[in-house]
C-alpha cells in the first residue's frame, strides 16, 4: 500500500464511498418463514430455494439437495435481491464448473450476491480476494503468499502443530462436559493462525473474531447488523495495515511479510489487502476448525467407524480427506456466467451466479456409494469436491490435511472415547458449514 493507514478515522475517510462485501450474499427471503421447516417431498420443486439458513442451522439441508440432485439437479430461483441463480447439486455438474475457467468467472464473488448489471447499495466494505479474480492477477496473488504452505514449510511446522496439539488434548477435562469447538477446534486453528501471520499470541482471538464476522449472517448470533460487521473489519484492516508497515521494513516467513514485499502485491490498495487477509483468514479457520468438530460427530453417529479406526490407526489418512468430504465445510461457492451457455441441459445466460453446492456433490450416490455415511476407508474419498477444482484449488489443504491427520493421531495416544452427549448447535449460514458447540466428554486410555 503506498499510503499507511494507521488510523480509523482516516480508513473510514478512504473508504467513503465503498459498496457492500463481495462475498457476503444478500439475505434469502426464506429466512424470514416461522414455524417449523416443511419436508423436502412436501414443497412444489420452484418452491425450493437452498439458499436458506435455516435449513443448516436444523441440520435439514440435505433432504432438500437429496430431492433436486434427483428431480432437478440444476435448478433454477430468481429473487428481487439477488436475481437470476442456479444451484448445481450433482457431482458431475459441478466439477464442470469449477473447472472451467473460461466460461464461469469468479470476479463478482464467491457467495451468492447481487445481479451484476444493478448499482451495488451503499454502506459496507467492496473487499477483492484473489480466489475471487480471474487469471492473470489471481494467480500472481496467490503466488506470492504460496511459500508460507509449502511442502518443506509444512514439514518444519509438523512437530510445532503436534506439541500444540498434544498439550490441548491434555488439558480437556475427564469425566466432564465441554464445548469441543470451543476448547479444541477453535483453539488449535486460532494458534495455527497466529503463526501464519506472526500475529501476537496473546492476541490470537481476534483473528477468530474477524473470521467469524466476515461470514457471518446479520442475526445469527454473531454480528446484528451489516454496520457492524463493517466496523469491525475496519479495525481488521487497522490492525494489520501497521503489522504490514512493521513487516515491509522487517520481514519474516509470514503471509503478511509475503504480501508487503511481493513484487504483485506490495502495493495493493487497502481493500484488496482486507479481502486477502480475510480469505486467508477464513480459510485457515473453517476449513480446519470445522472439520475437527465434525469428525468427532461423525465418528459418534458411525460408531462402528470408531471402532475400525481404533482398530487400524493406519487408516487415520484417508480418514481425514472422509471427514472433509462427510462435513464439507463450505457449503458452496458461486461463479458467474461469462456468456450464454448450457449445464445439465438448462439454458444458462450471461450474468447469471452459479452456486456449485459442494455438500452436495459429496454426496452425489452416483460418486460416492452410501454418501450420507463417514465410511473411513472410502475407497474414492480424496476426489471429494471440499476443496474445489483447477486454478481455486484450496491453497491450504495440505496445511489442513496435516493438522487434522495429528489431531486424530495424538486423540488415539490419549483416549478410549469422545462421547457427543447433547445437543449439537450449528453455524446460522447456508455459506459455512459449521458448529457453535458440540458438547463432549472424554475417556483416557
Amino acid at each position: 500500500m503506498s499510503e499507511a493507514i494507521d488510523t480509523k478515522s482516516s480508513l473510514e475517510e478512504s473508504l467513503a464511498t465503498d459498496t457492500p462485501l463481495s462475498y457476503v450474499r444478500p439475505g434469502s427471503e426464506q429466512d424470514t418463514v416461522r414455524g417449523d421447516i416443511p419436508a423436502a417431498n412436501d414443497l412444489p420443486l420452484e418452491d425450493i430455494n437452498p439458499v436458506w439458513n435455516r435449513l443448516f442451522a436444523e441440520n435439514r439441508m440435505l433432504e432438500y439437495f437429496e430431492r433436486l440432485r434427483r428431480d432437478d439437479p440444476v435448478h433454477f430461483n430468481e429473487t428481487e435481491v439477488a436475481g437470476r441463480y442456479w444451484s448445481l447439486t450433482r457431482y458431475e455438474e459441478i466439477k464442470a464448473v469449477d473447472s472451467d475457467h473460461v466460461n464461469f468467472s469468479s470476479a463478482h464473488g464467491i457467495t451468492l450476491g447481487f445481479p451484476i448489471d444493478q448499482p451495488l447499495p451503499e454502506g459496507a466494505l467492496d473487499i477483492s480476494l484473489f480466489i475471487a479474480m480471474d487469471q492473470p492477477k489471481h494467480d500472481v496473488q496467490r503466488k506470492t503468499v504460496a511459500p508460507v504452505v509449502s511442502t518443506r514449510n509444512l514439514a518444519a511446522m509438523e512437530s510445532l502443530i503436534r506439541e500444540r496439539t498434544g498439550n490441548v488434548l491434555d488439558s480437556l477435562p475427564e469425566g466432564e462436559t465441554f464445548n469441543w469447538v470451543d476448547k479444541v477446534s477453535i483453539e488449535l486453528t486460532t494458534q495455527m493462525l497466529a503463526t501464519l501471520f506472526d500475529f501476537p499470541f496473546e492476541e490470537r482471538a481476534k483473528l477468530t473474531r474477524w473470521s467469524d464476522v466476515a461470514t457471518a449472517v446479520p442475526g445469527g448470533g454473531v454480528i446484528d447488523t451489516e454496520e457492524q460487521r463493517r466496523e469491525e473489519l475496519i479495525e481488521c484492516l487497522v490492525y494489520f495495515t501497521r503489522i504490514w508497515e512493521e513487516r515491509k521494513a522487517n520481514p519474516t516467513d509470514d503471509f503478511v511479510s509475503m504480501l508487503a514485499n511481493g513484487k504483485d502485491t506490495k502495493d495493493m490498495e487497502p481493500l484488496e489487502f482486507l479481502g486477502n487477509l480475510i480469505l486467508l483468514i477464513v480459510g485457515g479457520n473453517d476449513t480446519t476448525r470445522n472439520s475437527m468438530t465434525g469428525g468427532v460427530l461423525a465418528l459418534n453417529e458411525f460408531p462402528a467407524e470408531y471402532e475400525k479406526l481404533k482398530a487400524n490407526h493406519d487408516l487415520i489418512p484417508n480418514m481425514v480427506a472422509e471427514i472433509i468430504r462427510w462435513q464439507t465445510p463450505l457449503a458452496y461457492m458461486r461463479r458467474t456466467a461469462n456468456n450464454d451457455c448450457e449445464v445439465g441441459g438448462k439454458q444458462i445466460k450471461a450474468g447469471d451466479q452459479m452456486l456449485m453446492w459442494y455438500v452436495s456433490g459429496n454426496r452425489d450416490e452416483d460418486f460416492f456409494e452410501r454418501g450420507e455415511e463417514l465410511i473411513i476407508d472410502r475407497q474414492n474419498a480424496r476426489q471429494h469436491l471440499s476443496f474445489g477444482f483447477g486454478i481455486h484449488r484450496c491453497m491450504g489443504n495440505r496445511l489442513a490435511e496435516m493438522q487434522l491427520r495429528v489431531l486424530w493421531e495424538e486423540i488415539m495416544k490419549r483416549f478410549e472415547k469422545i462421547e457427543v452427549v447433547g445437543d449439537v448447535e450449528r453455524t446460522f449460514s447456508s455459506f459455512v458449514k459449521g458448529y457453535t458447540g458440540l458438547p463432549v466428554r472424554v475417556t483416557r486410555l
